[in-house]
């Protein structure tokens, strides 16, 4: 599969400006609540940024409001030390049900999924989109295996099929599949009925954690 052009194309790009623009304006008094939130609870930075690779292999900076500790990888380190249930756990699925990296304020936006609403600036610049695969990193993109020429044929997505389909409840080998599906027969319409069905899923938060 040539990867030299995004899934979608013009057409894909040209509503992800659109939309995410538009969001953006309404959301705009809950972004600042969210901001001054993250900011006085500890006084650390108000956004996280981590490295994902995107569209053609490139990497970005993927922004989310921070919803951990500051000294959160120090934490992570001793807690998977003294539990290899957890660490096992955190080998299979790199997340962890119960995270002592979060905050009490990180834990209600991660539920809320406000903690991923930077992200409609990653797809105004062009790094996301609004659906598509979940950004993954690079030492994730091994486990897609000869399917990891369909991940970097798209750009990832703020929600996507896994989103829809039970998130966290979903083993990782399912959530490729179910990338791969997705950037195999993409349409404009699957696009909206992903889109229509994120807002549910986010109100009664299955498989969210």
């Amino acid at each position: 599969m040539n990867t030299s052009f995004a899934v979608g194309g013009l057409f894909k790009r040209t509503m992800d400006v659109f939309l995410a623009s538009l969001a953006l304006f309404f959301i705009l008094p809950i972004l600042i609540m969210v901001a001054l939130i993250v900011k006085l609870q500890d006084g650390g930075p108000i956004l996280f940024v981590h490295q994902r690779i995107g569209f053609q292999g490139r990497m970005f900076g993927c922004l989310k409001f921070r919803t951990m500790c500051c000294n959160a990888e120090a934490r992570l380190d001793q807690y998977l030390h003294a539990n290899p249930q957890a660490a096992l756990e955190w080998k299979t699925t790199q997340k962890l049900k119960t995270d002592p990296r979060v905050t009490v304020a990180g834990s209600v936006l991660r539920r809320l999924s406000f903690d991923e609403l930077p992200q409609l600036i990653n797809v105004i610049k062009g790094e996301m989109s609004l659906v598509g695969p979940r950004p993954i990193t690079a030492d994730e993109l091994r486990r897609y295996g000869r399917d990891a020429v369909y991940y970097l044929a798209v750009r990832p997505g703020l929600t996507g099929a896994w989103q829809v389909s039970g998130r966290n409840d979903v083993s990782y080998e399912e959530r490729v599949r179910l990338d791969t599906d997705y950037c195999k027969t993409w349409s404009g319409a699957k696009d909206m009925n992903i889109m229509l069905r994120t807002l549910p899923v986010l109100f009664f938060r299955r498989g969210s954690y």
